[in-house]
């Protein structure tokens, strides 16, 4: 029986790329600057893997994710020939990833969800960025749950196993839902059950289903949900 739903957020649950661009479009326009916003927002995001693997590898200690995406901004900066930003600035551009709007199959298939299921997210960001989200796009969290509570980043076994003590819960108990194979891959590693969300618009070439076995597939959260309230009896 499943009784906690564990998300992936960023492109599973939220529109990164699209809210990140807009952002930085709000802060860097009016001071003169005009770029690919899109371009940019990609630019960051590839760094985000990279940044995190140094702390998986232990080459640094564990860092919140927006200590990270600071980082990785003055580099996509420096690289784009915008050295000129300023350091206020660039704080307010790392919170863009604060300030991303939810897919809109989500608020409402997550209060459906949150009826039957323990929710909570299990994702890469610190627990403040999390809280914003929810706070600005109404989703109903039982707890955060992730990389700050774990004290490490996706795909490390310790982040979902965390994530499902915090709910007294053994790992065949949760689902992992994502958009990323690679994220369910290594969460039924972590022997959690798992299930694809296709979000083709997260970014160009995004995965349109899953590259390896999954227990669900679904074509958004709401047809998850359906999914998931017709065969799961309560868990909760």
């Amino acid at each position: 029986m499943i009784r906690l739903l564990l998300f992936d957020v960023f492109g599973t649950l939220v529109d990164w790329r699209t809210g990140v661009a807009r952002e930085a479009r709000a802060v860097l326009e009016p001071l003169g600057i005009a770029t690919d916003w899109l371009g940019l927002a990609d630019a960051w995001r590839d760094r985000y893997q990279p940044a995190m693997q140094e702390v998986r590898m232990g080459r640094i200690a564990y860092t919140k994710l927006d200590a990270l995406h600071r980082r990785n901004l003055d580099v996509v900066l420096t690289k784009l020939g915008l050295e000129r930003v300023a350091e206020e600035a660039r704080e307010e551009l790392t919170l863009a990833w604060h300030r991303l709007d939810a897919w809109p199959d989500v608020p409402p298939a997550l209060s459906r969800l949150r009826e039957r299921f323990f929710l909570a997210p299990c994702s890469n960001a610190n627990i403040s960025l999390m809280v914003d989200l929810a706070r600005r796009n109404g989703l109903a969290w039982d707890a955060i749950a992730g990389a700050e509570l774990a004290r490490d980043y996706k795909p490390k076994p310790a982040v979902y196993l965390t994530a499902c003590a915090a709910f007294d819960c053994r790992p065949d108990e949760a689902l992992m839902v994502a958009a990323h194979s690679s994220d369910l891959a290594a969460a039924a590693a972590a022997g959690l059950r798992t299930a694809f969300i296709a979000r083709p618009r997260e970014r160009p070439n995004a995965e349109t289903g899953p590259s390896g076995p999954v227990d669900f597939t679904a074509s958004d959260l709401g047809a998850l949900a359906d999914e998931l309230l017709a065969r799961e009896p309560a868990a909760c």
